[in-house]
């Protein structure tokens, strides 16, 4: 009886084996699955997805699928695992080892290690061909008669992500499926060539998905960094599109390259563009390299993995939302789907097959990476002291959670006593005193590179023809106090015991009282006045029960509250600690230094009805920003409205408008404008920021005025005429004397004006353009640049000129209402922290 069983489950085991040979044998490729050949068509999500899960479901030896998280309109994320029939089965011990390389994790390397690589695909949602190339990858790979695959597959695992961006993209191939002809026309005049606003190729927020690697402020980018932490790989890959007039861009980059990124990493990009132009030589295919696209930048998709230890890569082909499914370009060729596809797949496989045949190189260069990191990282400053407690406790917060998702390693400081560090506040190299509640971040870890990319005070620029902004120092971010220190710091990974105040005593305060230093003081107060808690703030500093309080501190005070009862008490407690707000209370409104909480200096804040402007006209990206603050960051109720029928719109239904930078000439015509002006005079508050500024400036009615060119008197000058010849290649260069490539300053603030409270004398803002403006006569100049106010970053000489004593943020009082200014968008990519308070004055605090 045993040996029939016996007998039974062998020939099951054969069977079942039999029919799986079979099914693979018969895997459909995408034409099958589709009913369509790749390029005739563009492919939706959905899709996609179930190529990618029909594939997983007839080859479970050599692919597995991941859900990893989900979109903000809930479309999947997944990331599907290829590797060879032994590999598959271990993929957790293998991620384990290569944590372990890193000294991540403890422990040996257990059994063979594979390189892991991994490729991303439409990170920008128009540039939609490389989520059709990704299927034909996926099935060659998974191919049982590809004997390439297989033995790439022999030491390499294979991560693709097929769409990291759906909702981009999604909003890009239904919006062309409705606007195009029956198999696309190639006329450049033809509908299908020019996509609506916002387009296609950021997310649901309208945030560019290939600048938040490093940031993570999007639900996409927190969700995928947190996988690809876990694992590490040795390469990234990442897959995009530009103009339908440019061939296809592969490595090595282009300078400026980041003075950190080593010798390996700069030679595999070499190696990697060796490989990929035997493909493409073969076929005859149009290329170039080592232009355009630097390595610089950290929040790209191939310098963020680079400076986690990978070789990472950019891919770029002719294309993007402009090209359809075909394109008529100037040279009379028309580029297609079909061959945009083509150049993807091979770009694909010569990577998998570089990194295949120089895995063993590759996983040792991984190892010693992070082995220097750890003993022996680069830079001259080897830690960074952040201060703790006070002001400084909100935005540190933010830092720590941001740390904590980077996987970098911090401590507090272990030891009183002094360090000598460089102040990124003034420049200068003095002493500092520790304290417990100060944040140390040692050089000597695994992540040192990511750190002093991070944290470096002054960015190395071998070139400054570069492709995105070249300063972003978080301790300028943050707005923290901070020292770079050139030796080791004695830390503790023990966080010190709070400083909070003991627990209130008072069972029914007469008023809480509650600071106002960062983002988490903003939160708590809109979260009360969504709770119809009234709110109080204070224009003047004060003293009371011993404890100095500065402008702009909270006071909910128990009268005005009384129909809330006894909710009152717990929705501010509850909401104090939700936020983490430091809360104090008192049982008199009596103070011993500055106003009574009864002074006229003591105002109430309402709780705003708040529109945006979006539409044609207004950049997507700005919009965005603005959008996301209220929904995802705040939870704060936005209207938005939209260019195509602002004119209509009853400003009186609103206390607040935002104007994101734009471009606002065939909105706010003349008649548009003078009912805004209108409705200003009449209480209401419009915040016109970057660009819009600039359309405001020299209009009826609007005091700004645009800050003009310095003009020098040539028979004052002494210069060699010879000077003023110009040369054809050095057009570039001359362009950006007048730019400014994302850089910080110092910005001088009157901090006892509303739109400053919260601050101390200065603020670091990250200016992104010359575009400056005079002081203000009559309304109020709250942050200016004065002379000697650069700190860090790119900035060309006139520029640099024109920069000096000018406004960036500023108010003007019109009528009841008030015009705010903002030169410096202080929402930037949702990463720079410390602008966000200032922009919640604007919208909550300013003019109340």
């Amino acid at each position: 009886m045993i040996n029939t069983l016996k007998c039974f489950v062998a020939c099951m085991l054969v069977l079942f084996s039999m029919q799986m040979a079979m099914a693979q044998e018969r895997l459909q490729s995408p034409e099958q699955f589709l009913g369509y050949k790749l390029g005739e068509q563009f492919t939706t999500h959905n899709r996609i997805l179930d190529y990618v899960n029909y594939l997983a479901a007839q080859a479970p030896n050599r692919i597995k699928v991941q859900e990893y998280g989900r979109t903000y309109e809930n479309r999947p994320l997944v990331l599907a695992y290829v590797a060879s029939d032994e590999n598959l089965p271990r993929l957790e011990q293998i991620r384990e080892n290569n944590l372990r390389q890193a000294n991540l994790l403890n422990g040996q390397v257990q059994g063979a290690q594979p390189a892991v690589a991994w490729l991303s695909y439409n990170v920008h949602g128009n540039e939609s061909v490389s989520s059709e190339a990704v299927m034909q990858v996926l099935y060659d790979l998974v191919d049982p008669n590809s004997a390439q695959s297989k033995e790439w597959l022999q030491n390499t695992v294979v991560i693709v992500d097929p769409m990291v961006n759906p909702d981009g993209r999604e909003r890009y191939v239904q919006w062309y499926k409705q606007a195009s002809n029956r198999g696309g026309n190639a006329s450049p005049y033809a509908w299908e060539h020019w996509e609506p606003w916002p387009g296609g190729r950021p997310n649901h927020y309208y945030f560019d998905l290939n600048r938040d690697w490093a940031w993570q402020t999007q639900i996409e980018s927190k969700n995928r960094l947190e996988v690809y932490n876990s694992w590490l790989p040795q390469l990234h890959a990442d897959f995009h599109e530009m103009g339908p007039e440019s061939p296809y861009y592969f490595s090595p980059a282009a300078k400026p390259f980041h003075e950190n990124i080593t010798p390996w990493q700069r030679q595999f990009q070499n190696t990697i563009g060796d490989y990929n132009r035997a493909y493409f030589d073969k076929n005859n295919w149009l290329y170039f390299t080592r232009e355009n696209f630097d390595l610089l930048y950290p929040s790209y998709g191939d310098t963020w993995p680079t400076y986690n230890g990978a070789i990472g890569m950019t891919y770029e082909q002719g294309g993007s939302g402009r090209a359809g499914l075909a394109y008529k370009k100037e040279d009379g060729d028309t580029l297609t789907l079909t061959d945009r596809i083509a150049h993807h797949v091979a770009a694909s496989k010569a990577t998998l097959q570089a990194t295949s045949e120089k895995a063993d190189k590759m996983k040792q260069e991984f190892r010693k990476y992070y082995q220097n990191n750890l003993k022996n990282p680069a830079g001259e400053y080897k830690s960074f002291v952040i201060k703790g407690g006070g002001a400084n406790a909100g935005n540190l917060n933010m830092l720590t959670d941001y740390l904590d998702k980077q996987g970098i390693q911090y401590g507090y400081a272990s030891k009183n006593g002094s360090v000598r560090g460089y102040n990124y506040s003034n420049g200068k190299t003095e002493s500092v005193k520790l304290a417990p509640q100060d944040v140390v971040i040692s050089m000597y870890q695994p992540k040192s590179t990511l750190v002093k990319v991070l944290f470096e005070p002054n960015t190395a620029l071998e070139d400054s023809l570069t492709y995105d902004i070249t300063s972003w120092s978080l301790p300028y971010a943050y707005n923290l106090q901070a020292y770079a220190v050139k030796g080791r710091v004695d830390a503790s990974t023990d966080k010190p015991a709070s400083t909070a105040p003991a627990a209130i005593t008072i069972d029914k305060p007469y008023a809480y009282l509650a600071r106002w230093n960062s983002l988490q003081d903003l939160k708590f107060m809109t979260d009360l006045m969504e709770q119809n808690v009234k709110v109080r703030m204070s224009e003047k500093a004060f003293e009371i029960n011993g404890s100095t309080y500065e402008p702009g501190t909270l006071i909910i005070t128990r009268t005005g509250n009384e129909r809330l009862g006894n909710k009152f008490d717990t929705a501010v407690r509850e909401l104090s600690a939700k936020h983490n707000v430091e809360l104090g209370a008192t049982s008199t409104g009596f103070v011993s230094s500055g106003s009574d909480f009864g002074s006229g200096s003591v105002r109430y804040l309402k709780m705003p009805k708040v529109a945006v402007m979006s539409g044609e006209g207004v950049s997507p990206y700005g919009f965005g920003e603005v959008w996301h603050f209220f929904e995802q960051q705040l939870e704060y109720p936005v209207t938005v409205l939209n260019t195509a029928y602002f004119s209509r719109v009853p400003l009186e239904e609103f206390d607040v408008l935002i104007l994101p930078t734009g471009s606002y000439a065939d909105v706010l015509t003349e008649a548009t404008l003078e009912k805004v002006q209108s409705w200003v005079r009449g209480g209401g508050k419009l915040i016109a920021m970057e660009s819009a500024a600039g359309f405001l400036a020299g209009k009826k009615g609007f005091e700004l005025q645009k800050k003009e060119e310095s003009k020098e008197d040539d028979k004052d000058k002494k210069d060699d005429p010879y000077e003023k010849l110009r040369t054809y290649a050095d057009r570039e260069r001359e362009a950006i004397s007048g730019e400014v490539q994302g850089s910080i300053f110092r910005v001088e603030l009157d901090n006892t004006h509303p739109l400053a409270f919260g601050y101390g004398n200065n603020y670091f803002a990250l200016i992104r353009s010359s575009n400056a403006f005079n002081y203000l006569k009559d309304g109020w100049n709250v942050g200016v640049l004065k002379k000697d106010n650069y700190a860090t970053g790119f900035v060309g000489e006139g520029a640099r000129e024109k920069l000096e004593d000018a406004l960036i943020i500023g108010t003007q009082p019109m009528g009841r209402g008030e015009v705010v200014y903002l030169a410096d968008n202080p929402l930037f990519r949702g990463f720079w922290q410390g602008g966000k308070l200032l922009f919640g004055n604007a919208v909550f605090v300013v003019g109340q």
